[in-house]
This record gives structure tokens, sequence and C-alpha cells, in this order.
């Protein structure tokens, strides 16, 4: 049974336009406050870049427990276009305002499907958005303290020569940075989808280990093409992960009831 309320295509399309007037001011507010707090915001995105950041003196004191020396490195960031520094500023507060007003987001698309759907429905929606979002976080967090700042570090100090200076453009960085995110937050949602597809009956565990080999040629390619640099490490960085999220989606396919 349904609970949905007979309405026309155009109120449909009115409670719509409410609720993207809606998400778009609750963006707008955030965008605003994080462009102003402009050295907070970007002490948090330039953090890695430092040596004193938490990945680099957590691996520091495993370096001094296992008797090895880390040696200390720096990079310096350039600007080299006029009007740069301040578009990037209004583009990373942007990315901000959506970052911090996504649970607002998906409140507000949530309740906009809501009324078409069944109750059983609702529960797998409410189960995949919220597993997805989780997962989409975790991923990001992940990229942001130790797939980004390891490949920060390895590419940033890697020297041909000792002649040659590295100067990396804060562009550069941040468009490393935020692509990054975005693709390992992405990777992050094989499980949630690997459920759904068990759940609908077009995956089963059996068929994810007899085609494991292939699907690990796949997430190579897939990380060679989402990983913003061409370098081994970063595609290993990148495709390690998603080896890993492979096996645990089997794992969690084999537990998983086909909905009849």
């Amino acid at each position: 049974m349904t609970v949905t309320n007979k309405q026309s295509f155009w109120e449909h399309l009115d409670v719509l336009r409410v609720a993207i007037v809606k998400i778009a001011l609750v963006t707008v507010v955030f965008g605003v406050a994080a462009f102003f707090f402009k050295e907070e915001l970007f002490s948090v995105v330039l953090a890695p870049k430092s040596d004193g950041f938490i990945t680099y003196r957590l691996f520091n004191r495993i370096a001094a427990w296992s008797g090895s020396l880390s040696e200390s490195f720096s990079v310096q960031l350039i600007n080299t276009k006029l009007a740069q520094q301040f578009i990037i500023h209004l583009k990373t507060a942007l990315c901000a305002g959506v970052l911090c007003a996504s649970p607002y987001i998906l409140y507000q698309l949530f309740r906009f499907v809501l009324p078409a759907l069944y109750e059983n429905e609702r529960q797998y929606v409410t189960r995949i958005v919220g597993g997805g979002y989780v997962m989409f976080g975790l991923g990001v967090l992940i990229s942001y303290f130790l797939i980004f700042p390891l490949t920060f570090r390895f590419l940033g100090t890697y020297q041909v020569s000792s002649d040659v200076n590295n100067l990396i453009t804060l562009d550069s960085y941040i468009s490393t940075l935020v692509m990054m995110c975005l693709a390992i937050g992405l990777v992050f949602e094989i499980p949630i989808l690997s459920w759904l597809f068990a759940k609908l009956g077009f995956l089963s565990a059996g068929f994810m280990r007899r085609y494991r080999k292939h699907a690990i040629v796949i997430i190579l390619v897939v990380a060679a093409i989402i990983t913003p640099t061409s370098d081994i490490f970063t595609l290993s960085l990148v495709a390690l992960p998603m080896w890993m999220l492979y096996e645990v989606s089997i794992w969690i396919v084999k537990g998983t009831v086909i909905c009849k």
C-alpha cells in the first residue's frame, strides 16, 4: 500500500522546485561561511603538504619504533596566474559548502521521492542512501588522511636530479586533492552496489569469486583512469582499496537474502 498523495505533474514539479531552492540556499550559506573563514578552510585543505600533518607524524613514529630514520620534507606551492588564488578560493569554498550541506541535500531529495515509495521500498532506499553516504564519507576521509598525503609526499619530493627543484602550483594541488577524494569516495560505494545487485538477484558470491581475476584487471584499468597522476605508486594506492572492497563485497553478497 502506498502513501502517495494524488498530485498532478506540475504540482510534483513545484515540490521539486521548492526542494532545489532550499538546497541551493543552504549550500550558498555554507559556501559563504567557508569563504569568510579562509584561514580555517585552507589550514585544512593545505595541511597534507606539511611534514607536520598527522599522517606523516604517525609514520615517523612507526619508523622510529622500527629503528629507522624518516626524513622531513618541504614542498613549496606557487601561483602562476593573477586571479588564480581568488578563483581557487571561490571554488574551494563552494566545495566546502556542498560538503557541509550534503546531509540536508540528501534529506530534501529523500523527502521528495518518499511519497512514491512502498513501505518496504523505503527501508531499502534508506539503507542504500544512508550506507552510501557513510561509505562515501569514509572514502573521502581515507583519501584525505592516507592516499593523498602519501601520493603528494612521494611525487612532491621526487627528483630526477638535485639540480631540478619541485615547485607545485596551487591549482594542481587543489585539483589533485579534490579529484582523489571524489574518486575514492565513489570507489567506496562498491559494497553498497554489490549488496543492492545481490538483493535484486543480479549478483552472487560464486560469480564474484569465479571472475575474481577478471575483476582485478578491471580494477587496475579503472584505477588508472580515475588516478589524476600517471605513476605506478598512486595507481597502487588507489587499486589496493578497490581490491579490498571487492573482497569485502563478496562476503556481503554471500550473506544477502535475495528480495522476492
